[in-house]
């Protein structure tokens, strides 16, 4: 089984606000409180009140949980809208997580560490389908998706789901 290993994909509320034009986090959220064997989901999009972006997800099954110290230092400024970002700028923003807006909130802060087992996906194809964001073309960020592929990520990024009966 292939093995790929993410640097800390900070926390759900990063996931909110990025795709709301923000690259901070708060890196107090609380991740959910996972086990080995659990099915859980990463989703992307939906944003819209009257008309909705499609949902973009990636399934699978908690392996190992961990946790970890981490260094919560300051968010990157790319410099362009999130609409503009490259694959390369969405894996600059992912490798800095957990990270702060300003200087004075560096810190350390304790991380919950999900290595995910892939079972299925939806991703988007093209940008006529949805924003290139963290699920697209078949990958997540740099990682291309395969079922069995491992991937490590901040918990609080999961959600759970019903397991595939």
């Amino acid at each position: 089984m292939k093995k790929y290993g993410l640097i800390s994909l900070g926390s759900l509320a990063l996931a909110n606000l990025v795709f709301a034009g923000d690259v901070s986090t708060d890196v107090s959220t609380t991740p959910p409180r996972l086990q080995q064997g659990d099915c859980v989901m990463f989703r992307e999009g939906g944003a819209g009140l009257v008309l909705r972006a499609p949902t973009y997800w990636l399934k699978g099954v908690v392996d190992r949980v961990s946790a970890e110290r981490r260094l919560a230092g300051q968010c990157p400024v790319i410099g362009k809208s999130i609409s503009a970002y490259t694959r390369n700028d969405w894996v600059r923003v992912a490798a800095a997580m957990p990270c702060v807006d300003n200087e004075a909130d560096v810190r350390e802060v304790d991380v919950m560490r999900v290595r995910m087992v892939v079972e299925e996906w939806e991703t988007p194809w093209s940008n006529q389908h949805g924003t290139g964001g963290w699920l697209f073309r078949g990958r997540l960020l740099d990682i291309p998706l395969a079922k069995g592929v491992q991937i490590d990520l901040d918990a609080t990024w999961l959600e759970r789901c019903e397991p595939r009966s």
